[in-house]
């Protein structure tokens, strides 16, 4: 495998909105993230994913852009985006900018000239279709937000499609107008001395409309690998492609050595374990580590000699990592480190969600009326209509809704959580005076501490960035162990993803194993013997003697 000055790197995903209030009005902004530059540094991040600051009417909290090349006004100004981007990298931190180019805002200039007439040279920047017989839509393909995925307009008679809001209309990628407006626009970005590009839902830009193939195109790939070509191809860039649709197989063609795409891919095997196959997220399955473990096996092994894993518990669109895969009780913190070193251990790049450093909840709102999100909102309501209970509905979103990644980031125990002097855009996690930074910051045995140290091993030891992966006791429904293997050194990670005590056999040939321990949440560990007693949770990482 051909190695990368950022395989080392560690990411780090700031939701702007939600990060750092520098002004008081209750909305996250940049100068609030320049403010916690010395933080991140000294976390040890190299990369910042940051989720979108682009002038936007707001409708999907910035993933509708209506300026590529503008900032929203509540997050602050062209210039103090340079000034992020220039302070980030005086700390050898690079920002990975949130690209949107399957779509735009309906306020989009673009989609504005579109409306005017049927001859305007925009028109085909988007996807019109005439009516059906009987004036209805087109087809009845269906919006992820809800209701149709067709939108009319009364001034032309023809329906224009979007695939998420109303408001959010699809961009023609089969128009080469739309290649050079959007590759234009990316290369005055990397100008100004970003590090690459998360790309939001890339699986949807080759969509065949007509057949209703939204995902993974017949054209996807010859987009993409003429993006590269046109853009961030010339430098050395980080790329990641959101792609729910994405397989093992899907992930070598965008990320393979020698296909000029993407750096890696977002894909989302080990997420959907959790959503019910007819009901989706919304009625949530419970966590099977045996599901799980086959999963992460599967895009281990698929990866090991071509492409790049991403590493992810959470995002922006997702709940907390402890309250989905750990314990937000008793094991709140066993478990939060639990699930770092077993995510920081694995092959590929580990993305840390802003709040999971300090092993940040899920929110339980018990009123709708509290909850932000476009989609959660949209889905509650048409629900309903089905007939689907509120209590039903409540309990999906709390388990799965996107607010719980999205209440304010918690930074000490002062009102607000520290986020903000005015009143949030929604509300703090009630748990925030004990769950905060600054604790976190004079706790020598934190989270956040224990994060700090899984982000150095990986600059010290090339095993966890270029180790093979090999699992062990695999059989075993409450623990997730591997081997990582490089030249002549080996580390062996155990991990137990329950709240029990356990007694684990070690098998024969590992039993006089021992060495150092790296990482682990209880008392280290440096020798294996016939049995290891595990704690709730226990997890520990063991660089094998030679």
């Amino acid at each position: 495998m051909e190695k990368k000055a950022w395989h080392n790197a560690v990411v780090y995903q700031i939701y702007p909105r939600s990060f750092m209030d520098s002004n008081g009005d209750g909305i996250g902004d940049i100068p609030g993230i320049i403010s916690k530059l010395d933080y991140l540094h000294q976390l040890g991040i190299n990369l910042i994913w940051l989720s979108p600051v682009y002038r936007s009417p707001m409708d999907d909290n910035g993933y509708d852009i209506s300026d590529y090349e503008d900032i929203a006004a509540e997050f602050g100004t062209l210039a103090q985006m340079d000034t992020l981007i220039a302070q980030a990298k005086q700390r050898d931190i690079h920002i990975l900018m949130d690209l949107v180019v399957n779509h735009t805002s309906d306020e989009h200039p673009w989609f504005l000239e579109a409306l005017k007439s049927k001859d305007n040279p925009y028109r085909d920047f988007y996807i019109w279709r005439q009516p059906a017989a009987d004036g209805g839509p087109p087809n009845n393909f269906r919006s992820y937000f809800g209701g149709s995925g067709w939108a009319f307009d009364e001034a032309s008679g023809e329906y224009f499609l979007h695939q998420f809001s109303k408001r959010q209309p699809d961009l023609n990628w089969e128009n080469p107008r739309v290649h050079e407006e959007v590759h234009a626009m990316m290369n005055r970005w990397l100008a100004k001395g970003i590090g690459g590009f998360r790309m939001d839902v890339i699986d949807l830009i080759g969509k065949e409309v007509d057949a209703q193939i939204m995902a993974n195109g017949k054209n996807l790939h010859a987009l993409i690998r003429q993006m590269n070509r046109a853009t961030f191809g010339n430098g050395d860039y980080v790329t990641v492609g959101e792609a729910w649709s994405a397989s093992p197989e899907d992930a070598l063609l965008y990320s393979g050595a020698k296909r000029e795409e993407l750096s890696m891919v977002f894909q989302f095997d080990h997420i959907k374990q959790f959503w019910d196959e007819h009901a989706g997220k919304w009625r949530s399955k419970p966590f099977v580590l045996a599901d799980f473990k086959v999963v992460i096996d599967k895009w281990q092994t698929a990866l090991a000699d071509d492409g790049w894993n991403s590493l992810f518990w959470s995002n922006h669109d997702l709940p907390r990592a402890v309250s989905k895969f750990g314990d937000e009780g008793e094991f709140r913190e066993a478990s939060a480190k639990m699930l770092a070193t077993a995510l920081h251990c694995l092959k590929g790049t580990p993305y840390i969600y802003q709040g999971e450093e300090i092993g940040m909840t899920n929110v339980q709102f018990s009123d709708i009326n509290d909850y932000r999100d476009i989609e959660s909102l949209n889905l509650y309501r048409e629900r309903l209509a089905e007939g689907v209970s509120h209590e039903e509905m409540m309990l999906g979103i709390h388990a799965n809704g996107r607010d719980n990644a999205r209440t304010p980031m918690q930074w000490d125990a002062s009102p607000n959580a520290g986020f903000t002097t005015g009143t949030p855009w929604i509300s703090v996690n009630p748990n925030y005076p004990e769950i905060n930074v600054a604790a976190a910051l004079e706790q020598p045995d934190s989270i956040l501490w224990h994060y700090q140290n899984l982000i150095a091993l990986r600059k010290q030891y090339p095993v966890l960035v270029y180790g093979d992966y090999q699992p062990v006791m695999a059989d075993h429904p409450q623990v997730f162990a591997w081997l990582r293997t490089l030249d002549d050194e080996r580390l062996l990670v155990i991990n137990n993803f329950s709240a029990e005590h356990l007694t684990l056999e070690i098998p024969e040939e590992m039993q006089a194993l021992h060495g150092e321990c790296l990482a682990s949440n209880y008392a280290p560990r440096d020798q294996l013997a016939v049995s290891l007693e595990l704690q709730p949770y226990e997890s520990f990482a063991l660089l094998i003697g030679r």
